[in-house]
């Protein structure tokens, strides 16, 4: 799928709010990005990224990026060290899977904010709001 109409069908009001939703029951940050890449290797691309947007620097590490990449049909979806730590691999596997489903079925804002409900449960349960808690990381959609 071609990047812009890929961009253009997003609901980006939807998702911000889905992030910030998610972000109040947690001391967590989440992120979402679309890349207009024809990519090979989403996992690496979406690391690297992340390193870029600053999602290293949260204090508790405890960021989430999910990286879309519409023109190679493929994402990622990453915690930094602190969630990926009380997290595991399972979760990420589910968390993927979810993904997956949504997109293959339809609508992607519907996809990414479920997703992103479903990754504001996980970083809740680990990474509860704390006092003065303030947000690190914008939430709106970055792509290039």
């Amino acid at each position: 799928m071609n990047h812009r109409s890929f961009i253009r069908q997003l609901d980006g009001k939807k998702i911000v709010t889905a992030i910030a939703e998610a972000e109040r029951r947690t001391s967590g940050e989440i992120r979402v990005f679309v890349s207009h890449r024809k990519i090979q290797n989403a996992l690496a691309r979406a690391e690297k990224r992340f390193v870029e947007l600053g999602m290293t620097q949260t204090v508790a590490r405890n960021a989430v990026l999910i990286y879309l990449a519409p023109r190679a049909r493929t994402f990622a979806v990453i915690g930094d060290s602190g969630v990926h730590e009380k997290c595991g691999d399972a979760s990420w596997t589910e968390v993927c899977s979810h993904l997956s489903h949504g997109l293959k079925s339809g609508s992607a804002t519907a996809a990414i904010t479920a997703v992103i409900s479903k990754i504001g449960d996980l970083l809740a349960a680990h990474f509860p709001p704390a006092l003065g808690d303030k947000n690190e990381l914008p939430n709106q959609i970055e792509h290039d």
